[in-house]
């Protein structure tokens, strides 16, 4: 399954989850919802990943976490925030670099529509 094929997935399982839910609940609230209605799909989820970041061939672990790694190939970070803000975004390019991973998405569950709050966005590697 290719990385779009993941992402259209994630975002109709999204969504599910907040027609469903509504906004103003807890980002872990929804990273629940998601991982269950991703995994109904058929989809492999794996929550609360860690990162480690290298520096000087060091192993730094700072504990970086991604929300929910799907099919081992997309990420998705999730929010529950008034506005997406630019170090949302910036949070979402380091994991895909330190990942190695090309596609991610960011998600936005504190909006009226929440095809408003999601985000892709794609590391050139």
């Amino acid at each position: 399954m290719s990385e779009n094929d993941i992402a259209y997935a994630v975002r109709g399982a999204a969504f599910k989850v907040h027609t469903a839910l509504g906004p103003g609940l807890l980002e872990s609230v929804y990273e629940a919802a998601l991982a269950y209605e991703i995994r109904k799909s058929g989809l492999l989820v794996a929550s609360q990943v860690g990162l480690p970041a290298y520096y000087d061939e060091v192993k730094l672990e700072l504990g970086f976490r991604i929300d929910l790694l799907v099919e081992d190939k997309v990420i998705v970070e999730i929010k529950s925030v008034d506005a997406l803000l630019d170090v949302h975004h910036k949070q979402l390019l380091t994991y895909l670099r330190l990942s190695k991973r090309k596609l991610g998405l960011l998600i936005n569950f504190n909006t009226p529509h929440v095809k408003d709050g999601i985000i892709r966005l794609a590391n050139g590697l």
